[in-house]
């Protein structure tokens, strides 16, 4: 059990926790009032207020397109890397210099491979063998059904590592009632040879001290596989543990590449390992609002990859069983425990805890429901659990304002300052952009009289248009990195993800600002979401193919 306070406090917070759990709302909707105030008092001061916007955001797109760019090009290339056969190379380092030396460095990351194999060859006792590594893989679930599970633990089965060193951990709720446990049963019947370990683990409902999400049902998984790895005389630093969701597909390099990584750092314990979240399972299925807003999360998650200093836990991720059995696994208090693991393992830590990017991916479902009003409801649901990462702020600045602080100040001020930036970002960057300048013209007589005031308009309208530069190129690698187009639609379906994209406005307005607005006023007004929301989807396998409800 964690010696360290590093847990989110349950019922009345202190005052400090409360000021700081207002602040994202308070600055969000403060932003968006600031516009009307100027607006009133003096148009053009409003004019400059959202041309600072508008301009900061368009320094931004150009950073982000050349992300994108950048991040596609890496994930392309780490795809066709032999990362099972660098593996195996670790395995004998001296024997795989010998037969690698003058070799010509055509391969992507070939030379930093061979300066790890002569790092282990030279501190051979700081190095685990791959022999001696397993791979945990828990596997969240509430009430999905046999054909939405059995794909999952498939791709397990196809990927290169090896199944006797994998073991995997069916976690499944209580709640999820007798046929969610006969699912489970006839899984482990059917793969329970096929790897290291098939376990079933059911998490209890109604936990004390715990909201209703997956953190409780992962770690209640964790705790078990914990003493099972005991019986087995596997140590925990040998084990790295990777958390899927029922509808998660692993690149089929993954295991073999986060080994690989997970070996070749010496401060592994302090490390979590996160691959690109790509919402392209049944991308050719969903609404285009759903493709438009799948599409853009996951190029952000490629983006998010480029910049090593901001990137953070996200869905599967895979952290080693040594630091979750000290840090007590996840966080049971949150229905965002993914991201918030990030933060739980900064102050474990003592701020001294790294995510390496993966880059391969992990495909995940866009949002589908069996109808298109429950499909467009079901976003917001999900988008909106997503946006309350927002209450990591208290729980961040409580810890970097405090006495007691255990992390260097200047570098958790600078993550603080980048985590408030990102969701009042996303909060309110679209709406200022979108509507801000009309609103002094709207509100304000004097400013119909102003020649700048009547410009702001159009001058925004040009910034917006090169800006649209960055759309282009993600529409362009979109179509580089979809799935086939299923047989059970004509070509025309090609067309209709062409046009999908001027929908983006109208997604960024109506589903991410709306969303990050709605839970940071929930945290404004201390009413908590204490409840992970399951969102439907449904996975359309042929057109006469049945609905299944998932976690995402």
């Amino acid at each position: 059990m964690s010696q360290k306070n590093i847990e989110i406090p349950l019922g009345k917070r202190t005052v400090s926790y409360r000021l700081f759990e207002m602040l994202p709302g308070v600055l969000s909707w403060g932003a968006l009032v600031l516009l009307v105030v100027l607006s009133i008092v003096n148009p053009l001061m409003a004019g400059a207020y959202i041309l600072l916007v508008t301009v900061t955001l368009l320094v931004k797109a150009a950073g982000i397109a050349v992300h994108t760019f950048a991040g596609s090009s890496k994930l392309h290339k780490a795809q066709l890397v032999h990362w099972k056969e660098r593996l195996q190379d670790l395995e004998h380092p001296e024997e795989a210099l010998r037969r690698l030396k003058g070799r010509r460095l055509k391969q992507a990351g070939l030379q930093t491979h061979i300066e790890n194999l002569e790092s282990i060859s030279v501190s051979k006792d700081e190095y685990p063998k791959p022999s001696d590594i397993y791979n945990a893989v828990i596997i969240a679930t509430y009430n999905e059904s046999y054909d939405v599970l059995q794909p999952t633990i498939e791709s397990v089965v196809n990927t290169t590592y090896d199944n006797r060193h994998t073991v995997v951990v069916l976690a499944y709720e209580e709640r999820g009632g007798p046929e969610t446990e006969r699912i489970a049963k006839q899984l482990k019947k059917k793969y329970k040879d096929v790897f290291k370990a098939f376990e079933l683990v059911k998490h209890p409902d109604h936990m004390p001290n715990e909201v209703r999400g997956k953190g409780g049902n992962i770690t209640f998984a964790g705790e078990y596989l914990a003493k099972w790895l005991v019986k087995q005389k596997i140590g925990f630093e040998n084990v790295i543990v990777t958390t899927l969701d029922s509808d998660n597909r692993p690149h089929h390099t993954y295991f073999d590449y986060v080994t690989y990584e997970y070996i070749v750092h010496e401060n592994r314990e302090r490390l979590a390992y996160q691959p690109v979240s790509l919402f392209f399972n049944n991308i050719w299925d969903v609404p285009a609002p759903m493709r438009v807003v799948a599409t853009g999360n996951s190029f952000w998650n490629i983006i998010s990859s480029m910049r090593p200093h901001t990137l953070r836990n996200f869905a599967s991720h895979s952290q080693p069983m040594s630091a979750l059995v000290a840090m007590d696994f996840w966080s049971k208090r949150t229905i965002v425990e993914d991201g918030h693991q990030y933060w739980r393992s900064y102050f474990y830590f003592d701020g001294d805890y790294e995510v390496i990017p993966i880059y391969v991916p992990i495909y995940q479902d866009a949002v589908l429901s069996d109808t298109y009003i429950k499909t467009l409801k079901a976003q917001f649901v999900q988008l909106r659990r997503w946006a309350y990462g927002a209450s990591d702020i208290p729980y961040v600045a409580t810890r970097i304002f405090s006495r007691s602080r255990r992390v260097p100040f200047f570098a958790g001020l600078s993550r603080l300052v980048r985590l408030i930036d990102g969701h009042i970002t996303l909060a309110v960057v679209a709406l200022l952009v979108t509507f801000g300048g009309w609103v002094p013209l709207l509100i304000n007589e004097e400013a119909t009289r102003s020649v700048a005031a009547n410009q702001l308009p159009e001058v925004l309208s040009i910034i917006q248009r090169v800006a649209m530069i960055g759309l282009l190129i993600t529409v362009f690698l979109s179509f580089k990195m979809l799935p086939p187009r299923p047989s059970r639609y004509k070509r025309r379906r090609t067309v209709w993800m062409v046009a999908q994209w001027v929908l983006m406005p109208v997604t960024s307005v109506c589903y991410s600002a709306a969303a990050a607005l709605y839970s940071q006023t929930r945290l404004l007004l201390g009413v908590y979401l204490d409840r992970f929301d399951v969102t439907e989807k449904v996975t359309v396998e042929s057109p006469a193919s049945t609905s299944d409800k998932r976690d995402s």
